[in-house]
């Protein structure tokens, strides 16, 4: 694990500007966040596991003037997550959204999973989203905030050979919500993103093997702007679940 201090340097306005928080920043979903989020005036804090693919993010992002501060952590490593966060938010940007993106899948029958496997993926979407959300719990409750969970619509459903990313998925989506009634009276919201097939990454994973046609997915800035729609909403208001799926249906 290791962390990339950057310039403080900042705009008259810096101190006003919102502050992001996303996970699985360095590609996919999160890299087109993260510049959709920077486009609407968010400075931002940025984690991922590729430490090369984040700070070329993060030096493109910078030049639009806005604070972005890195830090390269594993989030399948749980005891290096608290640590790196630590860090990350002692350098002055504090979060007032705080998207946990980051996620993995594995193909393949629950009686041959491997127990590593299986720890593996309930470790990256589920244990390290709790894992954020109690760091950052403590300065969402001093000044309020916005979670966002990226769930999928495989949480809702069963496909074969999908079981245990739908048992992960399933159990994101009630952990949002239950983190929701616990932190509603400190002021802090919690929504979840449910998202059907996007074109990521994801399906080029040694872990997952498919033959569904991409082209036919949502794109990844279909779902950054999903995102930042959600983050816009006004305090006063709340949209707890969007589901966003391809015209084409579940695949």
């Amino acid at each position: 694990m290791s962390a990339s201090p950057t310039d403080s340097s900042a705009p008259p306005d810096r101190e006003c500007a919102p502050v992001a928080l996303i996970t699985g920043a360095s590609r996919g979903i999160g890299a087109a966040a993260a510049r959709h989020f920077a486009a609407a005036g968010y400075d931002l804090l940025l984690l991922a596991r590729s430490s090369p693919e984040l700070e070329t993010l993060a030096g493109e992002l910078r030049t639009r003037s806005r604070r972005v501060e890195t830090a390269r952590v594993d989030l399948a490593d749980a005891a290096t997550i608290a640590p790196a966060l630590t860090e990350l938010l002692q350098r002055g940007l504090h979060p007032t959204v705080v998207i946990n993106n980051a996620g993995a899948a594995y193909t393949g029958g629950l009686a041959a999973m491997p127990l590593e496997r299986w720890q593996w993926l309930f470790q990256l979407n589920l244990t390290s989203v709790f894992q954020v959300c109690q760091a950052v719990l403590p300065g969402l409750r001093e000044r309020g905030g916005h979670i966002i969970n990226v769930s999928s619509h495989a949480a809702r459903n069963a496909f074969p050979d999908w079981g245990a990313y739908c048992a992960s998925k399933a159990a994101l989506a009630s952990f949002s919500r239950c983190l929701a009634e616990e932190e509603r009276a400190n002021g802090i919201r919690v929504s979840t993103l449910t998202l059907g097939a996007v074109n990521t990454p994801l399906w080029d994973s040694e872990t997952v093997h498919s033959s569904f046609d991409r082209r036919a997915m949502l794109s990844v800035e279909r779902a950054a702007e999903a995102l930042l729609s959600l983050a816009q909403q006004p305090a006063s208001q709340i949209v707890e679940d969007l589901t966003l799926m391809p015209a084409a249906g579940a695949f």
